[in-house]
């Protein structure tokens, strides 16, 4: 998901209201046993990297087929040099 946020916006109260909301829509739609998982993961981006952010998030799909999202998400954030413990990112 790529969104544009004020800087008074705080991401807690963002993420709260996108899982609400969201979990509400699926369950109408069918899937009573959705749930979001407790954490989130936030990333800023910088205005020159938009387009090739949202070409990413529109071709998830197919790069998706080729290695799923746990996968990739642990190689970014060891690209990253983000300290993280699988223990609690998968929860």
């Amino acid at each position: 998901m790529l969104i544009r946020i004020r800087p008074a916006q705080s991401i807690t109260e963002i993420a709260r209201i996108i899982k609400a909301n969201s979990s509400g829509w699926i369950r109408k739609k069918g899937h009573k046993e959705f749930g979001w998982q407790a954490g989130y993961g936030v990333f800023s981006v910088s205005e020159s990297n938009v387009p090739a952010v949202a070409k990413y998030i529109a071709t998830q799909e197919q790069h998706h087929k080729k290695r799923s999202f746990q996968e990739e998400f642990v190689a970014f954030l060891k690209k990253n040099k983000i300290a993280y413990d699988e223990r609690y990112i998968w929860n």
